[in-house]
């Protein structure tokens, strides 16, 4: 199993400490980097920072959203990303939720995810490949376009520039069991947003026609602490923001997820009180039990045992949110 660091997004600024976590991930032997964007900053610039102050550590975003972006324009970030690198680029790509796609950037969620994302992912298949001009009749992404809104001059294009890799990773993340089934077919690798060693028949039918070599990688926060109840907190904070506020109380995939987990009862009473408003007691109301599943937290010769439940699961990459260069050098001792 291979360790990543996550980094997620930015709060209120740039955080001064990714630059440094990042080069010392590199120096420990990390596999790869990984970037977020939600409602603020974006992965791919802050991505492209830590690529010119690195040299050989992988750079993946965990995750780009696909309605951030045309497909095109994404697989041109990608593909020039990869090109500055030497061939780090991994991308991955979110589908995000209504709330965020129709909210923050202003267009309609599609009415059937899979075919969008299945197209979206097509177009920048073909991008890379560069066989030929893109041509696709999708739904959701036609190249080119021929809506009625449309001039109808549109042209087959191909990329002027000449990908690097054709075969650029592309990973998902996908929560449902329709959508991390048809990862398996359509991508390079899933990326779980919370995944628990103890419970990998939740996913084990939509998982089971992965093909070899399918990257399997979560995120998980490290936390080294001798009390883990305090320790658990930022996680807690974390899953109390997700199951509550990134959703509707009608539509939330981060609750449906949590759901199928075993923890239904819980991830509705969350959802309740983030919904009234009563956010610390959202946060409160998350189990102790889910957040430890899906998290490692605790002294070192706990983490030590729980990090073996990772190894010996379907877990090819580790991606793990620390919050200093010590815990990052435990992790890699640990891993090694």
């Amino acid at each position: 199993m291979r360790l990543g660091l996550a980094l997620g997004y930015w709060g209120r600024g740039p955080d001064p400490r990714h630059l440094e976590l990042a080069r010392e991930a590199e120096r420990l032997g990390y596999d790869s980097v990984w970037t977020a964007e939600a409602w603020g900053s974006d992965a791919f610039t802050a991505l492209t920072w830590i690529a010119a102050h690195t040299s050989r550590i992988g750079l993946g975003t965990g995750i780009a959203q696909m309605a951030a972006r045309t497909p095109t324009a994404t697989a041109m970030q990608a593909l020039t990303l990869d090109h500055l690198s030497g061939g780090r680029m991994l991308l991955g790509l979110g589908l995000s939720g209504p709330q965020v796609v129709e909210g923050w950037y202003g267009r309609p969620f599609p009415k059937s995810p899979l075919t969008a994302t299945r197209e979206y992912v097509d177009v920048i298949r073909q991008v890379l490949r560069r066989a030929g001009p893109v041509a696709a009749d999708g739904l959701f992404h036609p190249h080119p376009y021929r809506g009625p809104d449309g001039t109808g001059l549109g042209k087959p294009l191909r990329s002027i520039t000449h990908p690097l890799r054709a075969d650029l990773p592309v990973l998902l993340g996908a929560e449902g069991p329709k959508n991390i089934a048809q990862t398996t077919r359509i991508a390079d690798g899933w990326l779980p947003l919370y995944w628990s060693p103890q419970r990998t028949d939740v996913h084990a039918t939509s998982l089971a026609d992965a093909p070899d070599g399918f990257l399997i990688a979560p995120m998980a926060r490290a936390v080294l602490c001798d009390d883990v109840a305090e320790g658990l907190l930022p996680v807690k904070a974390m899953l109390g923001f997700y199951i509550g506020g990134m959703g509707h109380a009608a539509k939330n995939f981060h609750a449906d997820l949590m759901a199928r987990m075993g923890y239904e009862a819980e991830a509705r009473r969350i959802q309740d009180l983030f919904l009234q408003g009563r956010k610390e007691e959202a946060v409160l109301a998350v189990p102790d039990a889910f957040a430890d599943e899906i998290s490692l937290v605790g002294p070192r010769e706990r983490i030590a045992e729980r990090l073996e439940l990772w190894r010996t699961g379907p877990v090819t990459d580790l991606l793990v949110t620390a919050p200093d260069p010590h815990t990052l050098r435990v992790l890699a001792e640990l891993n090694s």
